[in-house]
């Protein structure tokens, strides 16, 4: 067997999602010899033991079957109603533990969907696990981030444009002396009550006025940025106010080669969540941000059927 035929495979079990054809084309055509120098030569997959037996390595095998289940996960995704499709999400991340992604996803579902779209999400989640999203939510997270999720979770926001410019004024103006006391004091703002109601109350309308307001007392800064020290309210500042924004960051880091598979999930449930909401917006952010179209980048870094369904998500907005 030639070395290129190796290579071939590597490639074709390597990245995000399995290339099938390359698999069908190559594995089917081996014989017992060629499977042999395959295992020797994918020390990533395989592994030889005192007596020279070679046998598949248990991560390598977790890892195949999770790459093979990214085109099935993202079909039953897509064809998922966008409520109960939130809500399993939010039970997923809610029985992974309070951490990283988990916590993302949370946000996402409370900052980027509308009202009625959240409200959809909760009377779903009734429906499918006989609990609300709230009291899960409370339940399940212990840490400073708690009352703030819930906030975001039981929102019902005014949909509509208007709002008094005095008043987004003036509570930029609070954000700005809450965020320097917090600086100063080297404290975090998650747990203030009048952010976490500015934030859980008002309009999107109203908190894109606020962020514009805020630019102009600090600076040029936004409010994402001062934020720093704050990551969950970081997070939810940006969903609310930028959400483009967000997403085109995290697809970047889902994408990159070395991501493990908590963020290689991550470029699914974009994809699929935005395909039909604002992805025209997002493929436009990431060329401005990366160079690059975010259909290339997906040809370039995934494999088989999942890229080619992910690319077809995109066309989807063109």
């Amino acid at each position: 067997m030639a070395d290129s035929a190796v290579e071939v495979l590597t490639r074709a079990l390597s990245g995000h999602g399995i290339n099938e054809n390359a698999m069908i084309e190559t594995l089917g055509k081996w014989d017992h010899e060629e499977k042999k120098l395959f295992r020797k030569k994918s020390s990533h997959f395989f592994s030889e033991d005192e007596r020279s037996f070679e046998r598949w390595e248990e991560h390598g095998m977790r890892l195949l079957k999770h790459e093979f289940m990214r085109f099935k996960n993202a079909v039953v995704l897509w064809t998922t109603h966008p409520w109960e499709r939130d809500a399993r999400l939010v039970k997923e991340a809610l029985s992974k533990g309070h951490h990283g992604q988990n916590i993302n996803i949370l946000i996402e579902v409370a900052c980027t969907r509308t009202s009625d779209e959240l409200l959809g999400a909760r009377k779903a989640y009734h429906s499918l696990f006989d609990h609300s999203i709230e009291e899960d939510v409370a339940s399940h997270l212990n840490g400073p981030e708690r009352k703030l999720l819930v906030a975001l979770m039981s929102a019902y926001r005014y949909e509509g444009p208007k709002y008094k410019e005095e008043i987004a004024k003036s509570e930029a103006k609070k954000f700005a002396h809450s965020i320097k006391e917090a600086n100063s004091k080297k404290s975090s703002l998650i747990e203030d009550e009048e952010i976490v109601r500015i934030l859980s109350t008002r309009s999107k309308h109203f908190l894109h006025a606020l962020h514009k307001h805020y630019n102009e007392i600090s600076a040029g800064r936004s409010i994402d940025e001062d934020l720093h020290g704050d990551l969950r309210l970081q997070e939810a500042v940006l969903c609310l106010t930028n959400p483009v924004k967000y997403f085109t960051q995290l697809l970047n880091v889902s994408l990159k080669a070395d991501a493990d598979k908590k963020i290689k999930k991550v470029l699914t449930r974009i994809v699929v969540t935005r395909a039909d909401n604002d992805m025209k917006e997002i493929k436009v952010e990431f060329k401005k941000q990366f160079g690059i179209s975010l259909a290339e980048k997906i040809g370039s870094v995934c494999n088989g059927s999942y890229k080619d369904f992910l690319i077809t998500l995109l066309a989807r907005s063109d």
